[in-house]
């Protein structure tokens, strides 16, 4: 069965200027799409063509004779991720979620600064992530396309740090881009949601 590109969680122009429209039509529509498009190619036709995203994720990680598999399989679940996390005008979180932060990293302020810094300094592309290891939340970086659920993390929230997810708008500077993902982009319901369902 064929994968589809999932649509947008919102419209083109819901999270500009922040993110432009221009942005998210080409990240969207040219590089998730291409993501897909070539997913569905490669198993055609395989072992992996009846398995879902995240079990071809799992089963091609390691194995370095499908990783075109396992790079195509894991943006497209990384993106769709990344989509569902970004709303504009983001609250703080609330709730658990915001006590579990403070016990994990001792305010929220220095979430964010762990999270800006994994962002910043992951070398080329990759992706900055909030996840739940083991009971506990911390922040990681993976490059490319890799995922933390091949470590047996539970991903809460990412930022695409590809420079396709932010050059139209913030050009190089991506610390720029992630301070603004990071207080006024962040989906806190969406990530709350993937905190409870982790944790039960």
């Amino acid at each position: 069965m064929a994968f589809e590109l999932p649509p947008l969680p919102y419209d083109y122009d819901a999270l500009s200027p922040l993110i432009s429209s221009d942005t998210l039509k080409f990240h969207h529509d040219k590089h998730h799409a291409g993501y897909v498009t070539n997913l569905n190619k490669l198993i055609e036709g395989t072992e992996l063509a009846n398995k879902s995203l995240e079990e071809i994720v799992l089963a091609t990680a390691n194995d370095s004779s499908k990783a075109g598999i396992f790079n195509n399989a894991a943006q497209v679940w990384n993106h769709t991720f990344y989509w569902n996390g970004l709303k504009k005008g983001s609250a703080a979180p609330s709730g658990e979620l915001a006590e579990k932060i403070k016990a994990s990293f001792g305010s929220l302020d220095e979430f964010k600064k762990q999270f800006k810094e994994a962002g910043a300094t992951q070398f080329g592309s990759g992706y900055a992530w909030l996840v739940l290891d083991k009971g506990e939340l911390k922040v990681v970086k993976t490059p490319n396309a890799a995922n933390p659920i091949t470590n047996s993390q539970t991903p809460l929230l990412t930022a695409d740090v590809w420079e396709h997810a932010y050059y139209l708008d913030y050009q190089n500077r991506r610390p720029d881009y992630l301070e603004t993902f990071l207080n006024e982009l962040i989906n806190w319901d969406f990530v709350a949601e993937q905190y409870a369902n982790a944790a039960k």
